[in-house]
């Protein structure tokens, strides 16, 4: 497989189901995001590259921290979600973000940016170190490098105490892993920056929680959309039940237990490239 090419075509499926859930995440993690990309140098007047830009919610929050004057190029390989991400750009009336259909290991050569952001992408992508790499080089010196990705142990963690939701965290994750999804990207990221030739970065791991009813339908969420991958790998179904109950039966449980939601921990890694003005 290439290194740039997408584990299994995007092992989440590209169902309006997905879409929804995909906005649906967004709203939790996009407070989330916004701190992580300000604290690690994203500002006003920027020129930034959002990788593997989906539906464009990254986009648009880093359209909102740039401002009018600055500007935001996403990148997509897929076509049919990139026009969905411009028909949600005009119907928000976001006026400094475009996007170019191509691989985020084979951005366009010819401008360099400000900043590069991406989130829960890489972790997709058979060899990420390479594409940090191919992104390092589109990246102007002293410009940021702010990537978040997905850190698993807090969501087993905190699932582990409610049998029910212990047990669809479990597939969750072997769902992911079988599918060839980089399951340690705290490491992988501090380890692929090094290696692009990018000072160690600054890291945080970030998990939400609490009593929203979002945080507690986002494993529901998730659950449902690898179903298609659990039943390929042939993943043991026993102690969940009937699919079409789940998400009462989960939120049943948290009630039950005074117990609250929670989702995957939010790695984000930063780190300036040498030889401007704001390096390390």
């Amino acid at each position: 497989m290439a290194t740039n090419s997408p584990v299994e075509s995007y092992l989440l499926g590209s169902t309006s189901a997905e879409h929804e859930r995909l906005i649906r995440q967004a709203a939790i993690f996009n407070p989330l995001t916004e701190r992580f990309f300000r604290d690690a140098g994203v500002s006003r007047g920027q020129c930034v590259l959002d990788i593997g830009s989906g539906l464009g919610d990254v986009s648009m929050l880093v359209a909102s921290v740039v401002g009018p004057m600055g500007r935001v190029v996403g990148v997509d390989s897929d076509p049919s979600i990139i026009a969905k991400a411009k028909d949600r750009i005009a119907e928000a009336r976001v006026q400094n973000v475009n996007f170019i259909e191509c691989d985020v290991g084979h951005v366009p050569s010819g401008e360099l940016f400000d900043a590069i952001v991406g989130r829960l992408i890489l972790q997709f992508l058979p060899d990420p170190g390479a594409v940090v790499g191919s992104l390092v080089k589109s990246l102007r010196p002293g410009g940021v490098l702010a990537v978040q990705d997905a850190c698993w142990g807090p969501f087993l963690q905190l699932s582990a105490v409610l049998p029910l939701r212990s047990k669809c965290a479990t597939l969750i994750y072997q769902a992911f892993q079988r599918s060839g999804a980089n399951m340690d990207m705290e490491f992988v990221l501090y380890r692929t920056f090094q290696e692009a030739g990018l000072p160690p970065p600054r890291m945080r791991i970030e998990v939400p929680l609490g009593g929203d009813p979002e945080l507690a339908r986002w494993a529901y969420d998730l659950f449902c959309s690898l179903l298609p991958r659990m039943r390929q790998h042939k993943l043991s179904f026993e102690g969940v039940g009937e699919v079409g109950t789940l998400r009462e039966r989960l939120g049943a449980e948290l009630e039950a237990r005074k117990a609250f939601g929670a989702t995957i921990g939010l790695v984000g890694a930063c780190s300036r490239k040498p030889g401007g003005a704001g390096s390390n």
